[in-house]
């Protein structure tokens, strides 16, 4: 696997090395002692997927807070996405920044997202499926969101929003979260 740290410290985009011949690939998609090198999350407690059908679709800004916060491994199985996260540690030097990835199912790449940061993203394509890794099960006790339009995130999002939920759309603005003391 290749690491490649992105401009918020912990996050990476993460690429399978591939071994290739007639048949097709095989490629790790975790490794325990190369996460551990970098000093990421390994151990998962839970993976899940999700399905979208319509390009355009957007979920998120979603997070979950201590003892809760759960780091995340992202990977786009089927279509492609423009993936989000938001730097939301208290005290981070890149609090309130964020940065996105492109995300298919053709350069099969992940985004590792440390404790501390919400995620979201929105389909480039129809027929979306995600696969999610989470370092803590789901709480709801301790999930928590961020406004997708927050006018201080400035997120260009590439479509117009699409089959957003009723929970996204009402997500406070960072001028009205808490940073999340980790």
């Amino acid at each position: 696997m290749r690491f490649t740290p992105l401009s918020l410290a912990g996050a990476y985009r993460v690429e399978l090395e591939k071994r290739g011949d007639d048949r097709g690939f095989f490629a790790r998609m975790f490794c325990e002692n190369e996460f551990a090198q970098h000093g990421l999350a390994t151990r998962w407690v839970q993976v899940n997927s999700s399905y979208s059908a319509a390009k355009g679709t957007l979920r998120g800004l979603h997070f979950q807070r201590p003892p809760s916060a759960e780091a995340k491994l992202v990977r786009c199985l089927r279509g492609a996405i423009f993936d989000v996260i938001v730097d939301l540690r208290a005290g981070s030097a890149t609090y309130g920044r964020h940065e996105t990835l492109h995300l298919d199912d053709e350069k099969r790449a992940m985004v590792y997202i440390p404790p501390g940061f919400a995620h979201g993203f929105q389909t480039l394509t129809d027929d979306v499926e995600l696969l999610y890794f989470h370092s803590a099960a789901y709480d709801p006790r301790h999930e928590g969101g961020l406004h997708h339009a927050d006018g201080r995130l400035a997120i260009a999002w590439p479509l117009p929003p699409e089959q957003l939920s009723e929970r996204d759309q009402g997500f406070p603005f960072l001028t009205d979260l808490e940073p999340i003391e980790l």
